[in-house]
């Protein structure tokens, strides 16, 4: 289990939902959850970075990881690069960090 108050670093409060800073390594073997890198929350993808791809799949695991629907997951920082903030609308700081630490 990564100790809360490492993950309360990535995770923030925002008038919309959760703001998450998110490392993304892509073209890996599965996509998944891998802990965390520095001060982001770092997401294995596997898809290449090509024609949004990645960022797509990104998308659609933070949806069923947090039990919410796709529409509500929005990169607001960095749809090209590896370093993305994300928003989880109507999702808690707090909630978000919960989900994360049961797994």
């Amino acid at each position: 289990m990564i100790d809360s108050s490492a993950l309360a670093t990535a995770v923030r409060e925002h008038a919309g939902g959760a703001i998450l800073e998110i490392h993304v390594q892509p073209n890996a073997a599965r996509t998944e959850w891998a802990g965390l890198h520095g001060n982001a929350l770092k997401y294995r993808i596997g898809a290449a970075p090509v024609d949004d791809r990645a960022n797509a799949i990104l998308r659609g695991f933070l949806a069923k990881q947090f039990g919410i629907s796709v529409s509500r997951v929005t990169i607001v920082r960095g749809r090209s690069a590896r370093r993305k903030q994300v928003q989880l609308r109507n999702v808690s700081a707090q909630r978000a960090l919960e989900l994360l630490q049961s797994g």
